[in-house]
């Protein structure tokens, strides 16, 4: 029990001492974060990110999140940076350089050349005297009282505060250059964000031959058959001039058989859902998927601009397409 009692303690100690490394960057977020910004925003070039150990690590995650959001980014190892790779950065780029302590010996080699080249120079340290901090135009100071190691050694609050400092960059930058889900959707095309937010109603729908459809007055039974030949679940009705007229699926033959009504000389317009929700072809797929969900549907009709229908499709559609 006293080893078990130690464990979680350790833990609730670690996570106190890293929130409130948080809870001390907000201090910090003041002119220089907002010039920061802005010389992020004036660039023509890239963020390059640089950090070493484990602040690499932390500058490898913020390249990302930066690149991922609007603002294109990528990390350079400052050692690699030393022997070649260096070559990688241009003069309109913006470097931004983390090291907890503003010395390591990898990241202040470089700047005689950073300088030399007249590369704007971001740092993200916890020592604002630090020869790194003095160089740049801008520092942002991510500096914490205690690591969350007991020794007070390893790194992690300074990592964490960093980290959470990166995301406040990343996202106030979105923010200023009107970043939106589209934009976020097109860094991410191969994952499941991606498809949630590219994916339109026109690449899930069934369309041509696929599509059930009959006209008003056609016998219910003859539209159940159309129903079973195509396989979604619903059949469209038309009007005369081919507008929708309305829709059945399989919940409203369900409420047909519990109204008693002969299927056998029953009409289509007798029992079927008029008109309907419907999506149109340019709509991204999980609007569609968020009209279905309020109002408690399992289909949609997919109409053209003078609303005939196009196509349809279901949630399985949908599932199929991983937008839910």
């Amino acid at each position: 029990m006293s080893k078990t009692r130690d464990l979680i303690q350790s833990a609730q100690r670690t996570i106190r001492l890293e929130v409130e490394a948080v809870q001390g960057l907000m201090p910090h977020i003041d002119a220089d974060f907002v010039r920061a910004c802005e010389m992020i925003l004036a660039s023509k070039g890239r963020v390059v990110v640089v950090g070493m150990g484990k602040s690499g690590h932390i500058g490898n995650k913020i390249a990302a999140t930066l690149a991922s959001t609007g603002t294109p980014a990528f990390f350079v190892h400052p050692a690699e940076a030393s022997h070649g790779d260096m070559g990688m950065i241009t003069r309109d780029d913006v470097i931004l350089a983390l090291s907890n302590s503003g010395s390591t010996n990898e990241i202040v080699t470089l700047l005689p050349l950073i300088k030399r080249l007249g590369i704007q120079l971001i740092s993200l340290t916890g020592n604002p005297q630090s020869p790194l901090a003095k160089a740049a135009e801008v520092n942002l100071n991510v500096h914490v009282e205690h690591e969350a190691c007991p020794l007070n050694l390893a790194p992690t609050s300074s990592t964490t505060a960093a980290l959470v400092m990166g995301d406040a960059l990343a996202v106030a930058l979105l923010e200023a250059r009107g970043f939106t889900a589209e934009d976020f959707a097109f860094s991410h095309p191969g994952g499941a964000l991606g498809r949630r937010l590219l994916l339109k109603v026109e690449n899930v729908m069934h369309a041509g031959q696929e599509l059930p459809q009959v006209q008003r007055g056609t016998l219910l039974k003859d539209a159940l058959m159309e129903m079973t030949r195509k396989g979604l679940g619903m059949t469209v009705i038309l009007e005369a001039d081919g507008r929708l007229a309305g829709i059945f699926t399989d919940g409203d033959l369900r409420r047909t058989l519990d109204r008693a009504i002969d299927i056998r000389s029953a009409t289509i317009d007798q029992v079927m859902t008029a008109h309907g929700k419907t999506a149109r072809p340019e709509m991204l797929a999980a609007e569609a998927l968020k009209i279905m969900e309020d109002h408690r549907i399992n289909a949609l009709v997919v109409v053209d601009e003078e609303d005939r229908p196009i196509g349809a499709f279901n949630l399985s559609d949908l599932l199929r397409a991983g937008v839910m």
